[in-house]
């Protein structure tokens, strides 16, 4: 098999908070309900529909907030999001030793598109809305062999993909959290993946399908 890496997106990839939380805030104010865009963006990672669930809004009021938002979201969103520290080089870290990206998120898709445009990122596969097992069900079809994210919810995903799950303590997992709920591996940001990728591609013979050993590299 050959080497293909999955990276999740809001804060593994990109840095989104504020515009995250200006949006949710924004949306609060024309719906008149309690929607809090600073802790929405204090823990990104479920997907919108779930987020709104958690803040009590009426069901049947889900689509058309969920709609809102995405409208939104261009304007108050993109202008204002960063790459995070490493981002690039670990996705060109894959390509130069002959592997293939995707990105799997969350993330309603056109918005996530967008962000891969923003930095100028190009990625073999983009896979949208999907969440916890869904990623891992978007990982297996796609032949990841590992998959990269900040959230338990991500570990949850390589896991059920059979995945080497590696951790970035980017997001709202500390790295402790992250080792308990099952990753692999822990980095503290991105800028670490290029070389703990060379040591398991030479530890393993190769192909990113196998899974590594419980480490934390702090």
């Amino acid at each position: 098999m050959s080497l293909v890496v999955g990276f999740d997106l809001d804060m593994t990839l990109i840095d989104a908070r504020p515009g995250m939380a200006a949006a949710m805030d924004a949306l609060a104010g024309e719906s008149g309900l309690p929607l809090d865009g600073a802790h929405f963006a204090a823990n990104l990672g479920p997907p919108l529909d779930a987020v709104l669930r958690g803040f009590e809004a009426p069901e049947e009021r889900i689509p058309g907030l969920v709609d809102r938002f995405r409208a939104l979201y261009p304007t108050v969103v993109i202008p204002s999001t960063l790459a995070l520290p490493g981002a690039a080089e670990a996705l060109d870290a894959v390509k130069a030793r002959g592997g293939r990206t995707l990105v799997v998120t969350g993330k309603y898709g056109p918005n996530a598109a967008r962000h891969l445009r923003q930095f100028g990122w190009e990625v073999d596969a983009l896979v949208g809305e999907a969440w916890a097992e869904a990623k891992g069900v978007a990982l297996r079809e796609h032949g990841a062999g590992i998959y990269v994210g900040d959230h338990g919810g991500d570990v949850l995903g390589a896991k059920v993909a059979g995945a080497v799950a590696v951790g970035v303590a980017t997001g709202p997992y500390t790295a402790e959290q992250l080792l308990a709920e099952g990753a692999d591996v822990v980095l503290d940001s991105l800028t670490g993946f290029p070389a703990w990728l060379d040591g398991y591609l030479a530890a393993t013979g190769a192909d990113g399908a196998h899974h590594g050993e419980h480490q934390a590299q702090r």
